[in-house]
């Protein structure tokens, strides 16, 4: 091959390497422009509720925290409260669209029929897997509830965990949960999703299951409408105690966050406590946050 033929073979080399490098720079600048408009399609959270001035919440009725009025369907409560005093703060209408149970209230929220759940939720491990939480607005203890005469557990709950023994457990609660996990051994008397608490304590306080766990102010206000018929096991001595936060969808750190905002601002300035004090049942029913600072000396 002459001198002439060798530089042509390496224009020829060059030219191809340089559109074969062009066309790569091209192709690859287009997929990164296409990924860059399928993410910014699909909305956050935060985007949807500024742009519609709302927020669309789901609710499950758990009252003092959750009331709703039999007769005219209004809604009240502490948690109601608090959201309905962070959308106005936020410039935010608070949409009520849905009344869910907790056995359905994830899904909803993982479909998207509602952008939060505004009533009070306890995070645990496996709602994590699911959901994501607000900071809590208080907590809640949960204690063991036996009819009056029984004095098997007034010393120790080690005595529940026994094939002898019968839990009223309402399915999907935390109730069936805490059966599940720390008496494995027991029997479960299941009620429907959609029962209230009364009706695991009228369960024991009849005879058909030997405890429940629920939280003191149910139990207490049970009592006093039944003739004492059950009593708090150990009063001192909860069986857990559980933040009660609002429940949002994974991924929405920006929305989760404003909440967050909005509602620590209720929590510093007395607000929640406020709260607190107009709808508990009993004295101490809930276990206020403890304030992040103190008072300079």
């Amino acid at each position: 091959m002459n001198k002439e033929s060798t530089k042509v073979v390496i224009i020829c080399a060059v030219i191809a390497l340089v559109v074969s490098l062009v066309g790569v720079k091209l192709f690859s600048g287009s997929t990164i422009v296409n990924n860059t408009n399928n993410t910014s399609s699909v909305k956050s959270t935060l985007a949807s509720v500024l742009d519609k001035k709302e927020i669309r919440v789901g609710y499950v009725v758990y009252a003092p925290q959750m009331i709703k009025d039999a007769n005219t369907g209004a809604l009240s409560g502490i948690f109601h409260d608090a959201l309905e005093e962070a959308g106005k703060n936020l410039g935010l209408k608070i949409n009520w669209v849905e009344e869910v149970s907790w056995g359905t209230m994830i899904e909803g929220l993982q479909a998207g029929r509602y952008d939060m759940v505004g009533s009070p939720v306890w995070p645990s491990a496996p709602r994590a897997t699911q959901a994501d939480f607000t900071l809590p607005l208080t907590y809640s203890a949960i204690s063991v509830f036996a009819r009056s005469d029984d004095k098997r557990f007034d010393l120790s709950y080690d005595a529940i965990n026994s094939p002898d023994i019968r839990i009223a457990a309402i399915d999907g609660d935390i109730s069936a949960t805490i059966a599940a996990q720390q008496f494995p051994k027991a029997k479960i008397v299941s009620l429907p999703q959609l029962s209230e608490q009364s009706q695991e304590l009228l369960t024991v306080s009849t005879g058909k299951a030997d405890v429940t766990f629920v939280e003191p102010f149910f139990g207490d206000e049970f009592s006093q409408k039944n003739a004492g018929s059950v009593k708090n096991v150990q009063p001192t001595n909860p069986l857990r105690v559980n933040g009660n936060a609002m429940m949002v969808a994974q991924g929405q750190e920006e929305f989760k966050a404003m909440i967050n905002v909005a509602l620590e601002e209720e929590l510093n300035s007395g607000f929640i406590d406020g709260l607190v004090k107009k709808y508990e049942v009993s004295k101490n029913s809930f276990y206020p946050i403890a304030k992040p600072f103190s008072l300079p000396r």
